[in-house]
């Protein structure tokens, strides 16, 4: 039907019908809250480069948990920050780690908050790589027994999901079995699945104190470039056995989430990283844009992309304009 019978803006002008014919509807239950704990007590340590984002030592996590309980928001993911690193990240399997700590304390202040694990050695080694080393390389088959170990202590301690994002082949499997032969096979994986080597993890590595002491990490996350790559990523560690996969990071990769979601069944995130964040933060406090409605509109494009659930630190600040 041609102009001017067809006139698209008619449905526009009321805000109750421009709500009611939205096609992407947020929702603070599709956002997932990242938290650094640190060890030690008495600390709240604001970040630099994530303004409004700090590390907790586990004894000052009770106001932040029932604050972000009272918002409405349903899960945190949970990074770890040891008093003391190792060649291995023996910290990491500690029974009394500072992530274990962690979970208890939450799950004593809200039981009902979801607690998602980061399983990685890259926070607890000293040479800041995600597993251990053979001759300045990562050791991918050496490093799957720690990261089981890891991912066990994690839910013994009371997580709720365990969260691998190392990038090692097969570590969804190994994972997998090792939580089933422990008894712990209601425990979901959530899996880093299409994991890029990106320059937008800045602020991140700030936060955790986890920036590789040599080298990078392009030999096991994955080149930007690739996009069937990614949808292989995926698809292995979906056969592997992840309840959930996701893509990271997100708004640089917005057609690699558009074509997961079009090819796979499964629930898939996105985590919406710290230098997405940063950026959004800085050009705000310039008076550049108006950060709260650029969050959001981001935010809106991840999910129209297709991703079911989104890590943002940006999750607190949409209590306000989205309801659960």
């Amino acid at each position: 039907m041609a102009y001017p019978q067809e006139r698209l803006r008619r449905l526009r002008g009321h805000e109750t019908f421009r709500g009611m014919l939205q096609e992407t509807r947020p929702s603070l239950a599709d956002l997932i809250f990242p938290l650094f704990v640190t060890e030690g007590s008495g600390r709240i340590e604001p970040i630099p480069s994530l303004p409004g984002i700090c590390r907790f030592t586990p004894d000052r996590l009770p106001r932040e948990i029932e604050e972000i309980a009272a918002l409405g928001l349903r899960a945190v993911i949970l990074f770890g920050l040891p008093a003391g690193k190792d060649e291995t990240g023996s910290a990491a399997w500690r029974p009394d780690g500072v992530v274990q700590q962690a979970i208890r304390v939450i799950k004593q202040e809200a039981p009902e908050l979801a607690v998602i694990t980061d399983v990685c050695l890259c926070e607890y080694t000293s040479h800041g790589h995600c597993g251990i080393l053979r001759d300045r390389e990562v050791d991918n088959d050496g490093t799957l027994e720690l990261l089981c170990r890891t991912a066990l202590s994690h839910a013994e301690a009371g997580a709720d999901m365990v969260a691998p994002s190392d990038m090692m082949d097969g570590r969804v499997q190994a994972i997998r079995r090792a939580l089933d032969g422990a008894g712990l096979a209601r425990i979901p994986i959530m899996s880093y699945a299409a994991k890029f080597a990106s320059a937008f993890y800045g602020p991140f590595r700030e936060a955790a104190q986890s920036a590789p002491r040599f080298g990078d990490r392009r030999s096991y996350q994955m080149d930007p470039p690739n996009r069937r790559e990614a949808l292989r990523e995926i698809a292995l560690d979906i056969e592997e056995g992840a309840d959930i996969v996701m893509v990271k990071p997100a708004l640089a990769y917005l057609d690699i989430l558009r074509e997961a979601r079009d090819r796979f069944l499964h629930p898939l995130a996105a985590y919406n990283v710290s230098g997405e964040y940063a950026m959004v933060k800085a050009a705000a406090a310039k008076g550049w844009i108006d950060g709260e409605r650029v969050a959001e509109e981001i935010l809106l494009a991840i999910r129209r992309a297709g991703a079911d659930l989104i890590l943002t630190y940006f999750a607190k600040e949409m209590a306000g304009r989205w309801r659960a």
